[in-house]
């Protein structure tokens, strides 16, 4: 199909702006800076739960899902923080995220999960520091279907 080869390209981008946005919440929050903490200005304090911890899962996970670095398991780990604060914070509110302010919690929940489940795509830090520079060329252009699939 036309759109699957940008497929790897287009999950890079998605990937890269996801992890900015949350990455800017994570800054805004530990460092009190582009209206962090609720838009108060002020950062939080050291060690605060559950508000400092969530923010740097959103700093330290969010670089390295921009980075495509480990971005699997930090992708997990932003959707589960993500759908802990939905649960604990904003369902106590309202029912739905369009009631409870919670659409941020979710769509940053479901973004996260999709990218845990089907990768970083092309452009993660990941792929160039794991690159088998030593495989032949149709290995390094199709990946590990093809290497399993060269008899002994």
């Amino acid at each position: 199909m036309l759109f699957d080869k940008f497929w790897p390209h287009v999950l890079s981008l998605f990937r890269v702006v996801v992890g900015a946005l949350f990455l800017c919440h994570g800054v805004a929050t530990i460092f009190g800076i582009m209206g962090g903490n609720m838009g108060s200005g002020h950062s939080l304090q050291a060690g605060v739960w559950p508000g400092w911890w969530a923010a740097l899962i959103q700093l330290i996970g969010g670089a390295l899902v921009v980075l495509g670095l480990g971005a699997r398991p930090a992708a997990l780990l932003c959707s589960g923080s993500m759908a802990y604060a939905y649960f604990s914070i904003h369902q106590a509110k309202a029912l739905l995220p369009i009631q409870n302010s919670g659409e941020p919690a979710v769509m940053f929940c479901w973004a996260f999960l999709l990218i845990a489940v089907a990768g970083p795509g092309a452009w993660a830090l990941d792929a160039l520091l794991t690159r088998d520079r030593g495989a032949p060329a149709a290995v390094r252009r199709h990946g590990a279907a093809v290497r399993d699939n060269i008899p002994a």
